[in-house]
């Protein structure tokens, strides 16, 4: 079978950016595209003729690329989730609530990319959201062995697409529990600073290795992830995260960085099941 991207596809301008993201992800893959338009509680004329259009659309723009039109019936979150198995990508627009459309990410992406099975990209409908950014790809690494998918990830994108690979790596200080209050402990920020960055350098030395030429450059921080994550954001084409959190958690294995870079970035954001 060949590999396929699937990506979500309903009737707002926002969704628009995710089809063309999906697309030329396709194209650059070499793989098959799938549009799906998931329909909640029967038959609409409408919501065919909208999946039809972006057929039409995309299969023009797009001759070299397979592309295929699947309606599903069920509600949206399990039905796009559903269609995901079997995927190298689920692409989904970011729909936004409550008059700030650029910045929420509505229930369905959220939902897509705490519990699908292939990674998730959502897509924000702002400027450079489809290729037209400066710099290259960002991916927050905490220095844990199951990490691997996720650099993984952003290595094989930088190479495939020529871009330079930024690893950021946050980190805070540890605290210990006093009478009544929290202090810290004794330590040396440089010497804590030089120790992420040991570690960080023994986490990238097979990777560095194995994609040479990926212009890679790395960034400690004592900072949190997820604030220098959506900052690194505005200045690059992609931003990649893992998805590790708890399983019984409100959003699934969405832990709270990832949750608040898909939220907050304003570059698409693919977060990778570890």
């Amino acid at each position: 079978m060949n590999p396929f991207v699937v990506v979500g596809v309903d009737p707002s301008e926002p969704n628009r950016a995710a089809v063309d993201w999906a697309a030329e992800e396709a194209s650059r893959r070499r793989a098959d595209l799938r549009l799906v338009h998931a329909r909640d509680g029967g038959a609409d004329p409408d919501e065919a003729q909208t999946l039809d259009r972006e057929w039409v659309r995309v299969a023009a723009q797009y001759p070299e690329v397979t592309v295929t039109a699947e309606l599903v019936d069920g509600p949206p979150r399990e039905a796009l989730t559903g269609s995901a198995a079997g995927a190298a990508l689920l692409v989904v627009g970011a729909r936004g609530s409550g008059g700030f459309a650029r910045l929420l990410v509505g229930s369905t992406s959220l939902h897509a990319a705490a519990h699908a099975p292939c990674p998730v990209v959502v897509v924000h409908h702002a400027p450079g959201a489809v290729g037209g950014a400066e710099g290259g790809v960002v991916v927050g690494v905490e220095g844990r062995d199951e990490e691997s998918p996720v650099l993984a990830y952003a290595f094989e994108t930088a190479q495939r697409q020529s871009l330079p690979l930024v690893v950021l790596h946050a980190w805070s200080n540890p605290l210990v529990m006093g009478p009544g209050h929290e202090v810290p402990p004794v330590y040396e920020k440089e010497h804590v600073e030089a120790e992420h960055q040991r570690l960080l350098t023994e986490v990238l030395a097979g990777w560095r290795g194995r994609f040479p030429g990926v212009a890679v450059t790395t960034s400690v921080v004592r900072s949190g992830a997820a604030k220098e994550l959506v900052a690194a954001a505005s200045g690059h084409r992609l931003v990649v995260v893992g998805r590790r959190g708890k399983p019984s958690g409100p959003l699934g294995r969405l832990g709270s960085t990832s949750q608040a870079v898909v939220q907050h970035a304003e570059c698409p954001v693919v977060v990778v099941p570890v």
